[in-house]
C-alpha cells in the first residue's frame, strides 16, 4: 500500500471526502516527522516505535581501490515493530 491507496482507504472506511482524507493523513507524517527532527521518540502502541538512531563517523575504505575514506556521521530512522503487529503477522 502507499500513501495514495491509505488516503483511498481511510476515504472509503470514514466515508469522508478525499480531500479531507489527504489533509488527516499528511497531518499524521507531518507530525511524525517533525517529532523525529526534534528527537523525540514515536510510539503507536499495537504498531511500533520510530527513532532516530545516530550513527558515528569512522574511517572505511573503498572497495575498489582500496583507499581510506572518512565516512561521515549520519541519522537514520529506525523502526520497531511492537509485539501485537509482530502477533498478528505471525498467527
Amino acid at each position: 500500500m502507499n500513501k495514495s491507496e491509505l488516503i483511498k482507504t481511510l476515504a472509503d472506511d470514514a466515508q469522508i471526502p478525499l480531500e479531507d482524507a489527504e489533509s488527516v493523513v499528511n497531518i499524521f507524517f507531518s507530525s511524525l516527522r517533525n517529532a523525529l527532527l526534534a528527537g523525540d521518540r514515536v510510539e503507536i502502541r499495537g504498531f511500533g516505535s520510530f527513532k532516530i538512531k545516530e550513527y558515528e563517523g569512522y574511517s572505511g575504505r573503498n572497495p575498489k581501490t582500496g583507499q581510506p575514506v572518512a565516512v561521515i556521521p549520519k541519522r537514520l530512522p529506525f523502526f520497531r515493530a511492537g509485539k501485537d503487529l509482530k502477533d498478528f503477522i505471525n498467527s
